[in-house]
């Protein structure tokens, strides 16, 4: 990064020397435009045999493009407003590009914030969890038809289109594990639980082992209430893949919404959150969002100092 340091030096002395300066950045406006471009790179993504892990680095790979640009103009902005009230004819301008550093992730997570809230394509890649088992696709060229014609149909979110689509599919092939779950996501889409319940329930059955379907089962459950359910389900997954986020992401949110108690969903959401972050996955600020929440509730009940210590236990402040 030497030479951009320079480059940057160079630059801000020509504006001072020639008496000009750099227009001030609007910083919404700025944000915006890098957005857009991560979420058309992230709209860009194939999902066919990806998993959310898989998914997760890409969509990382696609922000981190744009960060040490996105870092650099703004830094140019303040740098130049700095120069109006400063006899210096240069100012050094440092362009972090260590992912691992606070000033790096401090541009990531302003983008990555952003992204979530305004990027559509981002919601449906990194709720996407299509890698592949045994039976999770299908040989009859004719049921993959009409499954793929039910995912673009999902994806406009035409959901009752969608499941005809799915039917069609699993009629051709029954145990078309993917055709299945995806049925089930468009029950639940539809408020239609029960019925994604069996959807889901049929995918186990092709595939007990199949993490799409006990993760979605579980989201099922807590919306019929069935909060103990939803915790059992997670469970199982956990015993396959101890290291998906989901797992305690979804337990936490149990505890803290639904069980009240607070310092169970904050131990989960600690496990999500370092989870996710090691994974680089966007859900990272959900868990964050969730951490906060939990904090004014433990806060109001006199327990900030539990709180504290929770986090301290999962190393995310310093002790």
């Amino acid at each position: 990064m030497k030479n951009k340091i320079i480059l940057l030096m160079l630059v801000m002395f020509t504006f001072a020397m020639n008496g000009q300066d750099t227009p001030k950045i609007d910083k919404e406006t700025l944000i915006k435009e890098y957005a857009e471009s991560a979420c058309s790179c992230i709209d860009s993504i194939p999902t066919y045999n990806t998993s959310n892990e898989e998914m997760a680095g890409k969509v990382h790979d696609c922000i981190d493009k744009q960060i040490v640009s996105y870092q650099m103009i703004l830094k140019i902005s303040e740098a130049s407003e700095m120069m109006k009230d400063t006899t210096k004819q240069t100012i050094n301008i440092t362009i972090n590009s260590d992912s691992d550093s606070d000033d790096y992730k401090r541009y990531y997570y302003e983008l990555e914030r952003y992204l979530m809230k305004n990027c559509k394509a981002l919601k449906r890649r990194i709720g996407t969890n299509n890698k592949k088992n045994e039976k999770s696709v299908s040989d009859n060229p004719e049921a993959v038809k009409w499954y793929n014609k039910g995912i673009k149909e999902s994806e406009n979110t035409h959901f009752e289109k969608a499941i005809k689509y799915y039917k069609k599919a699993v009629k051709l092939d029954p145990n078309f594990a993917f055709a299945w779950d995806n049925m089930g996501l468009a029950y639940r889409k539809l408020k239609k639980y029960n019925k994604a319940i069996i959807a889901y329930n049929k995918s186990l059955e092709i595939d007990p082992k199949g993490k799409t379907p006990l993760q979605n089962i579980a989201v099922v459950y807590v919306y019929t209430k069935e909060y103990d359910k939803a915790i059992e389900a997670y469970n199982k997954l956990a015993k396959l893949d101890n290291q998906n986020p989901e797992v305690y992401y979804g337990i936490g949110t149990v505890y803290f919404l639904y069980k009240n108690d607070n310092e169970k969903g904050l131990q989960n959401m600690c496990k999500a959150y370092n989870l996710y972050a090691e994974q680089k996955s966007p859900y990272r600020t959900d868990a964050e969002k969730i951490i906060n929440h939990i904090y004014v509730k433990m806060k109001k009940n006199g327990n900030e100092k539990r709180f504290n210590e929770i986090l301290k236990e999962n190393h995310i402040i310093e002790e």
